[in-house]
């Protein structure tokens, strides 16, 4: 693609702007319809969310959980795209193309748990206090 074209698909304005936000849209669509994971990772958003009203938790808490929810769910969505372009220019398989994918499930894998840890210790011990005021 030369400079020209690849300027002219560039210009700045207001329509491709609000464009771009159609794209962004498909681009989750699609990762929700096709990858499972991206499923569990936002059933575990409602999930927090649910817990976070119920629990009351702080506003702390609530940034916590906002940062780590969408930090995981963007992890998810790169490695989506990592995948589709490994499978795009690399058809068969390759131990290259493999360690590519699984370091990039990798990746979100780490993200996930850490995430997972960090909602524990917000959650637990308000769980436990819930449980220790009905006993």
């Amino acid at each position: 693609m030369d400079s020209e074209l690849r300027a002219e698909q560039k210009k700045r304005g207001f329509k491709r702007f609000f464009k771009s936000f159609t794209y962004s849209i498909a681009g989750l669509k699609y990762a929700y319809k096709y990858e499972q994971s991206m499923f569990v990772h936002l059933t575990m958003v409602c999930f927090v969310i649910i817990f976070g009203i119920i629990l009351q938790i702080s506003k702390i808490e609530w940034i916590i959980c906002t940062i780590l929810c969408g930090l995981v769910v963007a992890t998810e969505l790169i490695n989506t795209a990592i995948e589709a372009v490994v499978d795009l220019t690399c058809p068969r398989i390759h131990p290259l193309a493999k360690i590519a994918k699984d370091t990039a499930s990798a990746a979100v894998f780490v993200f996930a748990i850490t995430a997972l840890i960090c909602g524990l210790i917000i959650f637990l011990p308000k769980i436990i206090g819930l449980i220790n005021n009905y006993i």
